[in-house]
């Protein structure tokens, strides 16, 4: 006997309509890149690796022209939303003692929007301090290349771990 309330009625119904909406959402993207896209999607790759290259030598003048003018930095921590100029005045007095931040990419996805200006990543990194690491962001075409406005670097945490952590962080800043 298969009884179903109303409410669960109207549960398969919007569900039917989400999965409906899903299917005419996917049919519609493209099942091949755009003409153009493997190229920008490998300029796109290449300036994270400089960015990537320039921290690990504490090369600021090379890093800092791989961000747009607008750039945001966001960091691990919850307070650490930086503007370009915040984030310059950051990392100059860090590299001005010689010393970067390394990073090597395990894997990394990347995608063009339509129109080709402009493109989003995720990566998994790895650091010799904070072991894996991600960092995602968003890409936009400025000046003849890719530059990168908005950089978020996140230390992911096992499920497992989850609640213990939201404990932990809860109790130092005595959050809610």
């Amino acid at each position: 006997m298969n009884v179903m309330n109303d409410a669960g009625r109207r549960s398969r119904r919007s569900l039917a309509r989400l999965t409906g909406f899903a299917f005419v959402l996917a049919s519609a993207l493209p099942v091949a890149p755009l003409a153009g896209q493997d190229d920008a999607m490998d300029e796109v790759s290449a300036t994270l690796d400089a960015l990537h290259e320039a921290a690990s030598e504490a090369d600021f003048d090379r890093y800092f022209s791989l961000y747009a003018g607008e750039a945001v930095f966001l960091g691990t921590d919850a307070t650490e939303r930086w503007t370009r100029e915040e984030f310059m005045d950051y990392t100059r007095a860090r590299f001005d003692t010689g010393t970067g931040w390394t990073y090597h990419m395990l894997e990394r996805h990347i995608a063009i929007a339509p129109g080709g200006g402009t493109a989003w990543f995720d990566e998994r990194l790895e650091n010799a301090n904070l072991g894996e690491t991600r960092g995602s962001g968003v890409l936009v075409m400025e000046d003849g290349g890719w530059k990168i406005a908005q950089y978020n670097l996140t230390i992911p945490i096992p499920n497992e771990m989850a609640r213990e952590v939201a404990q932990r962080i809860r109790a130092l800043t005595g959050g809610g």
